[in-house]
């Protein structure tokens, strides 16, 4: 149980004020018409309890508890002068108010207590009038069981329902609350593989072509006075390059833009494009033998392109890194994956370029996010990258 329910910690809110305010008016009007009738002395005695009651209802919001028990205390020293239907308001608003306010165990005990009291006073006027006849029996009974009710019973019971609703609402609101904070999480978590998956498209478009073109660029200066003709060629290179880099980056872009429906969209790379890929890695210099799979059908999309990409990057960094001599891509499938292999000369020396594990990381995500597999590193002189790619996704245990 809280102290603040004993004790206030703040000022009364202008709520409190107000209502207390009303119910104060309200007595002193009751007995202005002359509705009070003290048993001792003067009825103005009974604007005591009334003044109690009133100042006790300022700290029903900020104290609940310590506000009932003097209200208790009020409405008693009332009943012993004659009793008054203003001081009885403001106790009913009191215990409405320790339903409402007070602690959950505490508002049940009260509402409890109030059905045992109108029960009790009931019971006690059955024995009282025992010895009357039975219809003023039963009119007494009624009459101060009803009153009995209607100042405990009706004020705590509607707390409670109060109390029950306004802590539905809460939990609605926080549910609500934590509803927004996990599709918050959500957007932000596919921003982010978005992101990833857009870095790994850049990395994988643009580094096949830039560096096939910085190698032939390197050629093109050693050859630039030597031989005309080789470096005609090696300039050719470098321009079929570039406008595939282009069109592969013009067609990214569009993908990223907001285009009209009318627009049909842009295809992805795929299985087709390999022996495409093979022929650009032979024209920059590099000994690649194909061996494809045979045709059995379409495969996934996602599919397709992971393994399309897999060959670029390794072709790619065959240009960069690999020592001279044959290179192999060897392409499986069964009925349940597509499996890749690159296999191409290992040099005894690799040198650290900017950016470098970038494409290897990239092709490992490619291959997790299908629920396949990669490896890469070297094997009897050669660096050999071997991926398997599901054809269905893989159902979690």
């Amino acid at each position: 149980m809280t102290s603040a329910a004993w004790w206030p910690r703040r000022r009364p809110p202008r709520r409190d004020v107000l209502c207390a305010a009303g119910l104060c008016a309200a007595g002193v009007l009751l007995f202005a018409v002359g509705l009070y009738d003290s048993r001792i002395g003067h009825p103005a005695l009974l604007l005591v309890p009334l003044a109690v009651a009133v100042g006790a209802d300022l700290l029903r919001g900020t104290a609940p508890l310590l506000a009932l028990c003097v209200g208790v205390a009020a409405v008693t020293a009332d009943a012993l002068l004659g009793g008054s239907i203003g001081t009885w308001l403001v106790f009913t608003d009191l215990l409405y108010a320790a339903c409402l306010y007070g602690p959950r165990r505490v508002a049940t005990w009260l509402l409890r207590g109030s059905v045992l009291l109108t029960v009790a006073t009931v019971v006690a006027m059955l024995i009282v009038l025992q010895d009357q006849s039975w219809r003023l029996v039963i009119q007494g009974s009624v009459v101060l069981g009803g009153l009995a009710a209607l100042t405990t019973v009706v004020p705590a019971s509607t707390g409670e329902v109060v109390r029950h609703h306004r802590d539905r609402a809460a939990e609605h609101r926080e549910h609500a609350r934590q509803v927004a904070r996990l599709a918050e999480l959500d957007h932000r978590a596919a921003v982010a593989a978005e992101r990833a998956r857009m870095a790994r498209e850049l990395h994988d478009l643009v580094a096949n072509h830039l560096s096939a073109i910085a190698i032939q660029s390197t050629a093109a200066l050693r050859v630039a006075t030597d031989s005309p003709e080789l470096m005609a060629e090696t300039m050719g290179v470098i321009r079929e390059n570039s406008v595939q880099g282009l069109a592969e980056m013009r067609a990214m872009i569009g993908l990223l833009r907001d285009t009209d429906a009318a627009e049909e969209p842009v295809a992805s790379p795929g299985m087709a494009g390999v022996p495409a890929l093979v022929d650009a890695a032979r024209r920059d210099g590099l000994r690649v033998d194909l061996h494809p799979y045979e045709v059995g059908g379409p495969l996934p999309a996602s599919v397709e392109l992971a393994g399309y990409r897999i060959v670029q990057e390794s072709l790619t960094n065959a240009l960069k890194h690999a020592r001279p001599g044959p290179a192999e891509v060897r392409l499986t499938r069964t009925a349940e994956a597509l499996s890749v292999l690159v296999s191409t000369p290992l040099r005894d020396a690799i040198d650290a370029v900017p950016g470098a594990g970038a494409g290897l990381v990239g092709m490992r995500e490619r291959a997790t996010l299908l629920g396949g597999t990669l490896t890469a590193g070297p094997e009897d002189g050669h660096w050999v990258v071997r991926a398997c790619l599901p054809l269905t996704p893989r159902k979690e245990s």
